[in-house]
């Protein structure tokens, strides 16, 4: 397989108008497909995430509600649980410039986004930090779109390597 990286990730939203004023307006996402599903089942529209990959939504009219805690996490990080169903989708993490991460969670907050104090994920015991340390690998903030879809604004800090892959898989019992 050759994979060159993520063509579109798919969720589902509530409301169209608002998720394009979310993600357009808010986010400056520009809207890059519109599609009327057939037989009046929906919706479903594109949004450019940057380097070519996209983020789209369906709207279906009929689609149940949602579930905090199974569709998607409960809490934002540091308030709670992040747990959710399995085939679930947790979160999007958007790639962006390290050195942008504190401006944009004055953005959000002046947009009135909630949003979380950058965290700086690190290699030690609590796997985060409110200070840069020698582990930091990626600092973040987290924020929820009109949905409750949890987003987080993500900056790597150092290269991978072999080093970061120490964990062995789980298996289910």
């Amino acid at each position: 397989f050759e994979l060159r990286g993520i063509n579109h990730l798919a969720l589902v939203c509530k409301d169209m108008k608002r998720t394009v004023e979310f993600y357009e307006g808010v986010l400056g996402m520009p809207l890059t497909k519109t599609i009327n599903l057939p037989n009046d089942m929906g919706q479903h529209f594109f949004f450019d995430a940057g380097n070519g990959d996209s983020l789209a939504f369906f709207w279906f009219p009929d689609a149940p509600e949602s579930q905090p805690g199974v569709t998607h996490p409960a809490h934002r990080m540091g308030e709670g649980p992040l747990t959710t169903a399995h085939a679930s989708m947790n979160h999007v993490a958007f790639d962006v410039p390290e050195d942008k991460i504190e401006e944009y969670q004055q953005r959000l907050e002046k947009a009135g986004v909630k949003v979380t104090p950058v965290v700086n994920h690190d290699d030690s015991e609590t796997q985060a930090s409110l200070t840069l340390t020698d582990s930091t690998f990626v600092r973040s903030i987290y924020f929820e779109d009109p949905d409750g879809i949890m987003l987080e604004f993500a900056a790597w800090t150092r290269e991978l390597d072999e080093r970061d892959v120490n964990a062995a898989p789980m298996e289910a019992v």
